[in-house]
């Protein structure tokens, strides 16, 4: 158990979200919910409640983020928040697909919530586990997680087997970045539009071409096309 108050940010689309998340977790004394920002505002005042409460055990800020579906809006706001790791997200979800699984996890979420799921005991269990520093999923996504590492670790184990490069699909920042190469965007303008570096940009790009053997960014971007990513 944490000794200390956890001091929590929500990140709703809109404001009937928002709200329900409040209304779960406003009256549970061992949290504190603050205007939404940056994860440094957050734990400053995690601090000053300490001190006020008269010291313990510091306690990660957490950021709570209800979503319907996992869009490129969805992602963009997840990277915000992830950014620096000086905040851990617990992510309420309507419904995820396998590949935004995997990609939620390469963020660094390690705490996921089904909405329908999201009772206020149960809430509260997933933002202590989360400003623990610990994992918190539904068995489902435990199930569907592990099956997905083992396909792909089977892929792999395969692959150099026989000699030739692992070809495992493309995760969904791939695709976020394929499909603004295929609007014309250069490496600054994609960096830009979904808040990457221009080097990370530039790895995801080299990656990609890599496992797939593909030759350049049209290469890329045609390969994306014809297997229905974009």
């Amino acid at each position: 158990m944490l000794d200390t108050r956890v001091t929590v940010t929500v990140h709703a689309s809109d404001p009937l979200s928002r709200a329900g998340v409040v209304s779960h977790l406003q009256h549970q004394p061992a949290v504190e919910i603050v205007q939404n920002q940056g994860g440094a505002a957050a734990r400053e005042q995690a601090e000053r409640g300490r001190e006020k409460e008269g010291g313990g055990q510091a306690a990660g800020a957490v950021a709570i983020m209800p979503i319907d579906r996992f869009d490129e809006i969805a992602a963009a706001e997840l990277r915000r928040l992830v950014r620096g790791g000086e905040q851990r997200v617990v992510l309420i979800a309507r419904d995820l697909r396998e590949p935004e699984l995997m990609t939620i996890v390469e963020y660094g979420v390690r705490a996921i919530l089904w909405r329908h799921q999201a009772t206020p005991q149960r809430l509260l269990r997933a933002v202590q586990s989360a400003a623990r520093g610990e994992g918190d999923l539904p068995p489902d996504l435990i199930s569907t997680l592990l099956t997905q590492v083992g396909r792909l670790r089977r892929s792999v184990t395969t692959s150099a087997s026989v000699g030739i490069a692992p070809t495992l699909g493309m995760a969904q920042r791939e695709v976020d970045v394929l499909r603004l190469v295929a609007e014309g965007l250069d490496t600054r303008q994609i960096s830009e539009k979904l808040a990457y570096s221009e080097r990370t940009v530039k790895n995801v790009l080299h990656a990609l071409m890599t496992r797939l053997q593909l030759h350049n960014r049209a290469h890329a971007v045609a390969y994306a096309l014809r297997e229905g990513y974009i």
